[in-house]
């Protein structure tokens, strides 16, 4: 069993929000392969199926960003899920808009629901599948600030971002398709 999670806030709020990437991501890869988002467990929207014929959890928690690691640690447990089993999905600023990342571990990076689930695993080796939402614009000369970022990642995409991140999700749900079927290494190999 693999248990595939997107990160995300819940509430419509925040559903084009550039920090909902991950959610996106999961929604796409249960629509491609029949799974229903429909039960609710572990403080997580999860959907149980298929995925290159390996059975998967897909899960979207609902705890809020800052909270993922206790869904997260939590549908582990209940699933039975090792942690060579886990991949998350997540926005990252550092990478350029519409780039893909997959890495087989590492630290949050300044991501706090990647700091919550290491924190709440007690270990940072796990997939991960990194999407790039890009940095945010400021004037030159200009700091960046935290609450910039906040309220950039908070943001909606713009209409041309939008169509990058539709393209970037069909890839990053082809990866997740590799990454259940063929494993970490072929995943990087093929979409980093």
């Amino acid at each position: 069993m693999k248990l595939i999670v997107g990160l995300g806030n819940p509430g419509r709020l925040y559903v084009n929000n550039r920090h909902n990437v991950g959610f996106q991501c999961v929604d796409l890869v249960a629509r491609r392969h029949g799974i229903r988002l429909d039960r609710r467990r572990a403080r997580s929207k999860i959907g149980v199926g298929e995925v290159a014929g390996t059975p998967v959890v897909l899960a979207k928690p609902t705890t809020f960003m800052n909270r993922s690691g206790e869904a997260v640690s939590a549908l582990m447990r209940l699933h039975k899920v090792a942690i060579e089993d886990l991949v998350v999905i997540y926005d990252d600023l550092d990478l350029p808009l519409g780039r893909l990342r997959v890495r087989p571990g590492g630290s949050a990076g300044g991501h706090n629901g990647m700091k919550s689930i290491i924190g709440h695993l007690g270990t940072q080796d796990f997939a991960r599948l990194r999407i790039g939402i890009g940095p945010p614009v400021v004037s030159a000369g200009t700091p960046l600030r935290a609450v910039d970022t906040v309220d950039y990642v908070l943001s909606d995409f713009t209409s041309d971002e939008k169509a990058v991140i539709r393209e970037v999700c069909q890839t990053a749900a082809d990866a997740v398709g590799c990454l259940v079927s063929q494993g970490v290494t072929a995943a990087m190999t093929r979409y980093n």
